[in-house]
């Protein structure tokens, strides 16, 4: 196993890793630099996942998994850096009893991993914040086809913020099984999060479309019947919503009362 000592540092590391991860044929590109050395240099990380993830069924070393990865994504230089690093951790929390292989917090190690290596290779201090959090929210998928509620939903795509679209092209690309099911299942479950993503978020717009007080409620508490007048408020309600945004209860009333004492049909206006 190569050492995993930070590279002499020089002006061109970043560069030279970017010619490679954004190279057209990337899968060549990068097991080129693996078999010459150059990848030892620029991220000695790599070596150690040359190793089975199970030993028992010999399913595919995780360094060729993670080249095949690379290999799928979209020459964004984001995600594939994030490829490149997303099992980084792995060798560091692989664990074997009698149940099987684990690698538990595997992402949460990458990224602390990912963003040392990517700090020292001189990569500018935003792609190595977004880079490292792709890595540690790389795993936030599983277990959403054994069903997620809303709010598993909206945590998901709260959590990964303005990386979300990066993070599910992620997520579509970590497959590499030759099962055509199985690929295809995954991206319909992708397809699935986008798709209740949208819903939740129209659903969220319109929710913060409507004032924090009903018509029913403001005629209780004007005591009004239906009528334009309760119309009116309800709109200033929600003028007053998209201007200052929820307001505490009693702050709401006080201004509600403000705004019917300068309304003509108040009692005693005029």
């Amino acid at each position: 196993m190569a050492a995993t000592s930070s590279p002499p540092p020089t002006a061109d590391t970043a560069a030279e890793l970017t010619a490679i991860v954004m190279a057209d044929d990337v899968r060549g590109a990068l097991w080129a630099a693996v078999d010459d050395g150059r990848m030892e240099r620029l991220v000695p990380e790599l070596d150690a996942l040359r190793m089975e993830q199970d030993p028992i069924h010999k399913h595919k070393d995780v360094l060729s998994h993670t080249i095949a990865v690379v290999g799928n994504t979209p020459a964004d230089l984001e995600v594939r850096l994030s490829a490149l690093f997303h099992d980084i951790g792995k060798p560091k929390t692989r664990r074997i009893d009698e149940h099987g292989v684990t690698f538990r917090h595997h992402e949460a190690v990458g990224a602390r991993m990912a963003r040392k290596r990517l700090t020292e290779l001189g990569y500018d201090e935003q792609l190595v914040d977004d880079v490292s959090e792709l890595v540690r929210i790389s795993g936030r998928f599983k277990g959403y086809a054994d069903g997620w509620s809303d709010s598993a939903v909206r945590r998901y795509a709260r959590d990964a913020g303005h990386l979300l679209g990066k993070l599910n092209i992620l997520v579509r690309c970590d497959c590499t099984t030759r099962n055509p099911r199985k690929r295809l299942e995954l991206q319909e479950h992708v397809d699935s999060i986008e798709a209740r993503i949208a819903e939740l978020a129209e659903a969220d717009r319109r929710a913060a479309e409507r004032p924090d007080m009903d018509g029913n409620a403001v005629m209780a508490y004007l005591d009004l019947p239906p009528g334009p007048v309760v119309g009116r408020a309800v709109k200033y309600l929600l003028e007053l919503k998209r201007a200052e945004g929820t307001l505490e209860r009693d702050l709401l009333e006080k201004r509600l009362d403000e705004w019917w004492a300068d309304q003509p049909e108040h009692p005693g206006a005029g």
